[in-house]
């Protein structure tokens, strides 16, 4: 089916912003901790583990320390999606949505 030509160009302008809008996603680099900093955990936008320090002191008590991983991927995945949000809503926000 083709499309009317301003119609095409309206497609492929919104399919590059959101080429661009995954790209910027992707890039977004989080830390988060736990524990008063024993456990840092640091992620990009697609919510991947780039890594992950442990306070030896932290390492004594192996219940507490997976608490404090656990929370601080949780406080990770949410400063994520806090700044995907943010991006997002730009983009948007420049389409005039």
């Amino acid at each position: 089916m083709k499309l009317p030509g301003n119609m095409q160009s309206m497609m492929k302008q919104a399919q590059a912003m959101q080429e661009k809008l995954q790209q910027d996603i992707a890039a977004i680099r989080v830390e988060a901790s736990a524990g008063g900093g024993m456990v840092t955990v640091k992620m990009d936008g697609n919510k991947n583990c780039l890594g992950v320090t442990i306070d030896p002191e932290a390492a004594g008590d192996a219940e507490m320390l997976q608490d404090m991983v656990m929370a601080a991927f949780n406080e990770a995945v949410k400063k994520v999606e806090a700044e995907s949000q943010k991006k997002m809503s730009g983009m948007l926000g420049g389409m005039g949505l």
